[in-house]
């Protein structure tokens, strides 16, 4: 799913809303999210999930193209955990959608 069509899912959901107020309110909340994160906190949202900063440190690395050592500097990096009721959810609806093995 991409924005927009997050955007037309909320508007169908609240058809008295019209789609630029929808569109203002979906913006508004992935930039609290974002300007959360940004100052080192943390985004949870009860029955989704809960995005946090991990840090990734500085380390020795190599260009693919040239083989060269090349030197990543620490970093951080959004990690995503998701709720019980989340990954409960997706797992059983994969289960519909998993092939069974003949023989």
């Amino acid at each position: 799913m991409v924005k927009s069509e997050l955007i037309n899912a909320f508007a169908k959901k609240q058809p008295q809303l019209l789609h630029r107020e929808v569109t203002a309110i979906v913006d508004t909340i992935l930039t609290c999210m974002t300007n959360e994160l940004a100052n080192g906190g943390r985004v949870c949202v009860r029955g989704f999930g809960t995005f946090t900063l991990r840090c990734r440190a500085p380390k020795i690395g190599r260009n693919p193209k040239t083989g060269k050592k090349v030197a990543i500097e620490q970093r951080y990096v959004v990690h995503f955990k998701p709720s019980a009721y989340l990954s409960k959810r997706v797992d059983d609806s994969s289960k519909k959608y998993s092939i069974q093995r003949i023989g």
